[in-house]
C-alpha cells in the first residue's frame, strides 16, 4: 500500500509541474498564481503545497527536468560520436529538436523564465547551464584543430552564438510555416559552419 501511495505522489508532482509548464508557456510565470495552477489540476490550494512550497520550487523543478531532458536526448547522445564534424552536427540537429518539441514544454519555460528563481535555485540551474556551454565550446574546438580552421573565431563566442540561434526559434516557429524542422536543422547547421569554421 506504502509503495501505491509513494507511486501516486510522484504521478501527481509530475502532473503538476506538467501543467504549470503550460500554464507559465501560455500566460508567463508572473500572470501565474498557484491559484491557476490548482484550478486547472482541480486540486485544493493545500493539495498544490502538500506537493510544493511555492511557484519558485515548481519553475525550479520545471527547470531541473528541462536540463535533464538536454542531457539525456541531446549530450548523451552526441557525446557517443567519435568524429568530432558529426558529433557537433548532431547536437545541432537534437538541440533544435528538443526546443521544437511540443511535449517538452519544460525548455521553452527554461529558456524564457530564468530570471524570477531566487538567487540559490537560480544558481543551481545557471552551474547546469555553463556545463553545457562548456561541451559545445570544447566541441567547436575539437572541430576547429580536426579542420585546421583559420576563422578567427574563438569557440566560446562561437558556443554562444549557436545556442542563442537555436534557443530563439521557439520564439518564431510555426509548425504549419514553410520551414519545416529538418529545413531549419539544416540551414542552422549550414549557416554555422560557414561562419565557425571557414
Amino acid at each position: 500500500m506504502a509503495a501505491m501511495t509513494r507511486d501516486t505522489a510522484v504521478d501527481s508532482r509530475q502532473e503538476i509541474l506538467h501543467t504549470a509548464g503550460r500554464l507559465f508557456q501560455q500566460q508567463g510565470y508572473d500572470a501565474t498564481s498557484m491559484n491557476d495552477i490548482a484550478a486547472a489540476l482541480k486540486l485544493s490550494k493545500g493539495g498544490l503545497y502538500h506537493h510544493f512550497q511555492s511557484k519558485d520550487e515548481i519553475l525550479f523543478h520545471i527547470m531541473s527536468h528541462a536540463m535533464d531532458i538536454t542531457e539525456e536526448r541531446v549530450i548523451n547522445r552526441a557525446r557517443g560520436i567519435p568524429d568530432p564534424e558529426e558529433r557537433l552536427r548532431t547536437l545541432i540537429r537534437l538541440h533544435i529538436e528538443v526546443v521544437l518539441s511540443a511535449r517538452d514544454r519544460e525548455i521553452t519555460v527554461m529558456l524564457h523564465e530564468n530570471h524570477p528563481l531566487p538567487p540559490t535555485l537560480r544558481k543551481r540551474i545557471n552551474g547546469r547551464k555553463k556545463d553545457y556551454v562548456h561541451f559545445v565550446e570544447n566541441l567547436i574546438a575539437d572541430v576547429q584543430r580536426a579542420r585546421g580552421s583559420k576563422a578567427g573565431v574563438s569557440p566560446r563566442a562561437a558556443a554562444f552564438a549557436l545556442l542563442g540561434m537555436i534557443n530563439w526559434i521557439y520564439q518564431w516557429y510555426q509548425p504549419q510555416g514553410p520551414l519545416t524542422e529538418a529545413d531549419i536543422s539544416r540551414q542552422y547547421t549550414e549557416i554555422f559552419f560557414a561562419g565557425a569554421f571557414h
